[in-house]
């Protein structure tokens, strides 16, 4: 019996920190999103099942839950997940759409947007993130995410067209390959600026006849979104 104790006690504390974390979630989700205007409930649902504190670094994981961006890594962060929920929120996503991510980060936005689509293609342009972010998604359980590391500003034309394409990073203008590559009656959702004083979060729709319509959003700051070496 005595030798059963040290086991209790873990499971204990595991199972508390564990419900702790869901605490956590839960009130940034009422909080920071939901009290902040964002009303999908599908959205909603996916941020809630979406464990961010696996996304981050371990010794920034008690901050998982806050509403602020963190570092990643090889200078990239991961976003506010205000700004993850919103820029969600406006792709109006479905069930059976094809999407795109252009920056893949540590893959906790493209854990939130598997929730919602049929399947998500996800570039990032740091090897080494790509080659953590990939082995992640797949451990935990994201089996409708396809990632490699490549070039965001040419796009993924092997699946193209897509129904949705999402930039995590901000260009000084949106590459004219992902907008070729967008579907008639899709949507694009980027961040745009020529520095980060300047960025807007921008949404293009594209109509039945390939016209591109334009509308801002919010004035936001991301990291820039980096060529590759030609």
């Amino acid at each position: 019996m005595r030798r059963l104790v040290p086991a209790l006690l873990v499971a204990s504390f595991v199972a508390c920190a564990q419900g702790n974390l869901e605490a956590q979630r839960e009130r940034m989700v009422r909080q920071h999103i939901e009290q902040r205007g964002v009303r999908d409930r599908r959205v909603l649902e996916a941020m809630r099942k979406t464990p961010r504190h696996l996304f981050v670094p371990e010794g920034l994981r008690a901050m998982a839950y806050a509403d602020q961006p963190l570092p990643i890594g090889h200078g990239q962060t991961i976003s506010q997940p205000y700004i993850v929920a919103f820029m969600t929120e406006l792709l109006e996503l479905k069930p059976d759409q094809k999407a795109l991510e252009i920056g893949t980060g540590s893959g906790y936005q493209a854990a939130v947007l598997s929730h919602l689509v049929g399947h998500l293609y996800t570039i990032e342009i740091v090897p080494e993130l790509a080659r953590s972010s990939a082995p992640l998604l797949k451990q935990l359980g994201y089996k409708n995410v396809t990632v490699r590391d490549g070039d965001g500003y040419k796009g993924w034309p092997e699946q193209a067209p897509f129904d949705r394409i999402l930039l995590t990073a901000a260009p000084p203008e949106i590459p004219q390959a992902l907008l070729e590559q967008l579907k008639p009656g899709g949507r694009l959702v980027a961040p745009v600026g020529a520095s980060v004083f300047e960025q807007e979060l921008v949404v293009i729709d594209k109509d039945k006849d390939g016209k591109l319509h334009r509308r801002p959003s919010l004035p936001v700051r991301f990291v820039p979104m980096v060529r590759g070496k030609e």
